[in-house]
């Protein structure tokens, strides 16, 4: 079925309801299992290759959102040089700041990003993705924003990202770890000379870690948009790799796990874009079985039983390796 669409907030350009992450495509290490297999070429010919690849397919079935960042090695390169090799006018692009890739293209590099949220790196990666992307660039967001990492309270970067809503970007910030949802309602209360800074966010939310939900609708009912990224929890809802309770429940809808994974999190309500994060065509089509899944009551998701710890969970994805 052709890919729904909505808009970027109230008033923003039209994006598919499904849209593509470049994290694992932009660089060769990455905390998913299975990329051996899935990229057997990790040079940067190949991956540019394969993000090419997948970049089309998307397109071609109807996704009209990607989302890069400054950290996920060259996938704002990659993107860039897509886009003006099709020339289409209907991608929306949103990219990200706050991490720089440290990795230099080694999968066993011993960090691959570093975090640093000061307005030197704000000016910084605003020229580098400019740079990358023109001016394609509808949202840009703080990598992975916490309470804890000074942004807040820097009022010479809010002044900065308030500069760049003004003229017409929208800034959001993406959330991460087990305080996800305090990060995002001190956001929706930061105000530079009584404007909001913050207009979207980008959430970590799955059957395993829905923790962040209560918040999200909450920005939601504030208007901002909220995407919704790693909705198959860095491979651990995927086939072979899936809880058996998801898996039985797949096998009733006719589809893969994922499909069920990512049709839960287009049920929120309060959900406007749910990333994709797949690194083949093959994955990108079995994701966009989500919208051949049936209509997921609550109760159905609730029954499944998943959500663990927000805690144990972040725990767990850290101690993930990258591979």
């Amino acid at each position: 079925m052709p890919v729904p669409t909505t808009t970027l907030g109230p008033r923003g350009p039209v994006v598919s309801r499904i849209g593509l992450g470049l994290a694992a495509l932009g660089r060769p290490a990455y905390i998913t299992a299975g990329r051996s297999g899935d990229l057997p070429d990790r040079s940067v010919d190949g991956l540019r290759d394969q993000s090419f690849a997948v970049l089309d397919c998307a397109y071609a079935a109807g996704i009209r959102y990607v989302d890069a960042a400054r950290s996920y090695g060259r996938a704002e390169e990659f993107l860039g040089q897509w886009l003006a090799a099709r020339a289409y006018p209907d991608v929306i692009v949103g990219s990200k700041w706050g991490y720089r890739y440290v990795g230099d293209w080694q999968l066993d590099a011993d960090q691959h990003e570093v975090k640093e949220h000061s307005l030197a790196m704000f000016t910084a990666q605003l020229a580098e993705s400019r740079a990358r992307l023109g001016h394609s660039i509808a949202l840009y967001q703080v990598h992975s924003a916490t309470l804890d990492s000074g942004l807040f309270e820097d009022q010479a970067l809010l002044a900065a990202l308030a500069e760049l809503r003004a003229d017409g970007v929208l800034v959001g910030l993406t959330t991460s770890g087990p305080g996800q949802a305090d990060t995002l309602r001190h956001a929706l209360t930061v105000a530079v000379d009584g404007q909001p800074v913050f207009g979207a966010a980008q959430v970590t939310w799955n059957l395993l870690e829905p923790s962040v939900g209560p918040a999200a609708a909450e920005a939601a009912a504030a208007g901002w948009p909220i995407l919704v990224k790693e909705a198959v929890a860095n491979g651990r809802l995927v086939p072979g790799q899936a809880p058996p309770a998801l898996t039985g429940l797949a096998a009733a809808q006719g589809v893969t796990e994922d499909a069920v994974a990512l049709a839960a999190a287009l049920a929120n309500p309060w959900a406007t874009v749910v990333l994709s994060g797949a690194v083949t065509p093959g994955q990108l089509q079995s994701n966009l079985a989500a919208f051949d899944v049936g209509p997921l009551a609550e109760a159905s998701v609730s029954e499944l039983d998943l959500a663990e710890p927000a805690a144990d969970y972040w725990a767990a994805r850290s101690a993930r390796p990258w591979g």
